[in-house]
């Protein structure tokens, strides 16, 4: 009878620690909610949000000159579905507008979309790290600026 109870004191004890223990892994091992994840347009946002001086731009893989001073601003509010650019230092005919709206495309790493739901809508591939950019896109348009020349063809801006 002795060894009845003592048998199932131990057992007692051990269930309560069992329960201890596990209500502690429990408790430590949740994290706290913080909200939905970022979205993957919200992460290629922050990268590309800044602005971006141009380092090297060519059209059918020729140097273009004229852009020296070249510079896009890209900017926008996470969560958004269309967002902001403008540039500066256009050279006097290029493929560029003054300013404009900006979307995500299919595939938000690597495609945006300059200017939706407009007669100057155009599909731009993109890749970015945190020190540069690079846009591709084929211009079929007169370009801008007032003047109509050889903007037509395949352009690759490089920034940082």
């Amino acid at each position: 009878m002795v060894f009845k109870r003592h048998g199932m004191k131990q057992i007692g004890k051990l269930i309560t620690m069992g329960v201890f223990f596990g209500i502690l892994l429990i408790t430590q091992g949740c994290k706290k909610d913080s909200g939905p994840g970022e979205t993957v347009e919200d992460v290629q946002l922050k990268k590309l949000s800044k602005t971006w001086n141009v380092t090297s731009v060519k059209l059918d893989n020729l140097d273009q000159t004229g852009y020296d001073n070249f510079a896009l601003t890209l900017s926008g509010t996470a969560g958004s579905t269309s967002f902001g650019y403008s540039v500066a230092g256009r050279p006097a005919l290029g493929p560029w507008l003054s300013s404009g709206q900006w979307k995500f495309g299919a595939i938000p790493e690597t495609q945006i979309i300059r200017d939706p739901d407009t007669g100057d809508e155009l599909d731009m591939t993109y890749s970015v790290t945190d020190t540069q950019l690079q846009i591709l896109f084929t211009f079929i348009g007169d370009g801008y600026q007032g003047r109509v020349s050889n903007v037509k063809g395949q352009w690759v801006f490089t920034f940082q």
